[in-house]
């Protein structure tokens, strides 16, 4: 291993000694950590010595046939030699810095490991206090946060570049990029390098997400959240309920579905024959001028959906934008399976955001949508100023909900 450059430890060091002085004023830091460091502090101890895990079969769903997981496919080699040359971990992320996938040597990866720098691993930084996978989603550019930046001291000794990765043809954010190695390790190319890797894993995934699109073609907005509208070019779509469960299942998974996978996601156990299904694709495929592809069934144009807007809200750290955006349950009433599922996974989401960051404002939102949820309402209660009007809102919301 190569020497360690002084100024790197003079650095290290500097760093390390604001850290002990993090309410005082601290040339040595960058603003933007300070303000990490501040907001990390509630939530997390700095001794966090492993980074909490998600749940393994939830992260598989979410990696298996996803546009991160064909661009890794393709991107593959290039990552892995990466990883090997640099004595780097690489790491692919979703939108809410949840590891889906790594690369790495031997040595790399035990260490990475030690710490749940591994698939599942939870690096948002309600989970983990300040770091550059968080950073690089939370102000979309790329990021690096070097050792005693870190909040939790298990990876002080680490630096880390991320740069985000999007749709695109949505423009929404997929995930992060990055590149973790010990900070003795460190390259003053490593910046650089995580911003042209996530580069080619966006092209990547666009390339397998689907065909060209033309310019200035209509985006296809869903509003799924409480009263439920399909518009194409700002054109309300005249759909079935069923049809408009169709288009929903679709949007929601933009890499395609067999006929079978449709079906199931659909219908469930209900004894509906395929070619029903095959009738109500046709409708919507009409209804989107024939942007609806076959083997697999997928969208051929760009969409937005609010409940894209909602789960980055949450992923971003923004639990008053997530609920201010939450429009109701996700199609009320629905008997697909997957669609149910999906509705109890944004409703928990933004209730767990407001549980771990009450907000009285974001707390009076939510009660417009869900005025039973009294959790909720105290947190935000017990975190109002003393003295603040929104205190009587809240105390009133809390006495009548249910």
């Amino acid at each position: 291993m190569t020497a360690v450059p002084v100024g790197a430890r003079r650095r290290r060091d500097e760093i390390a000694a604001a850290r002990r002085v993090r309410g005082a004023s601290a040339a040595a830091v960058r603003e933007e950590i300070r303000a990490s460091w501040a907001r990390s502090a509630a939530s997390v101890a700095p001794d966090l010595d492993v980074a909490p895990m998600a749940d393994p079969d939830d992260v598989a769903r979410t990696w298996r046939g996803s546009p991160l997981q064909r661009a890794v496919q393709v991107m593959g080699p290039q990552l892995e030699r990466a990883a090997v040359d640099g004595d780097l971990v690489v790491a692919v992320t979703d939108a809410s810095a949840r590891i889906l996938w790594t690369s790495a040597g031997r040595v790399m990866r035990r260490r990475a490991e030690a710490v749940g720098f591994a698939p599942g691993g939870r690096w948002d930084e309600a989970s983990v206090g300040t770091n550059a996978l968080d950073m690089a989603l939370r102000t979309g550019a790329p990021a690096t946060v070097w050792s005693a930046e870190h909040f939790a001291h298990a990876v002080e000794g680490w630096v880390c570049w991320a740069a985000p990765v999007y749709d695109e043809f949505t423009g929404r954010a997929l995930g992060v990029v990055d590149l973790s190695t010990t900070w003795d390790r460190a390259q003053p190319l490593g910046p650089a390098t995580a911003a042209a890797l996530a580069q080619l894993v966006q092209v990547a995934a666009g390339a397998t997400a689907a065909p060209p699109r033309s310019p200035g073609a209509p985006v296809l907005e869903l509003r799924l959240l409480g009263s439920a509208e399909a518009r194409l070019g700002g054109r309300p779509l005249r759909l079935t309920r069923r049809q408009l469960e169709v288009l929903a299942l679709l949007a929601l998974h933009p890499e395609g579905m067999s006929l079978g996978e449709l079906h199931a996601a659909l219908y469930g156990d209900e004894p509906v024959t395929t070619s029903t299904l095959k009738a109500e694709v046709s409708h919507v495929r009409a209804a989107l001028g024939g942007a609806l592809s076959s083997r697999p069934y997928r969208l051929d144009l760009a969409v937005r959906t609010d409940v894209d807007g909602v789960l980055d809200a949450v992923a971003q750290g923004d639990p008053g934008a997530a609920a201010e955006l939450y429009g109701g349950e996700l199609l009320a009433g629905t008997e697909s399976p997957v669609l149910r599922q999906t509705a109890d996974y944004v409703t928990c989401a933004v209730r767990e955001a407001l549980l771990a960051t009450p907000a009285p404002e974001a707390a009076l939102r939510w009660a417009r949508t869900c005025p039973w949820d009294e959790p909720v309402i105290a947190a935000a209660l017990a975190a109002a100023p003393a003295g603040s009007p929104v205190r009587a809102l809240l105390a009133a919301r809390l006495r009548t909900a249910g």
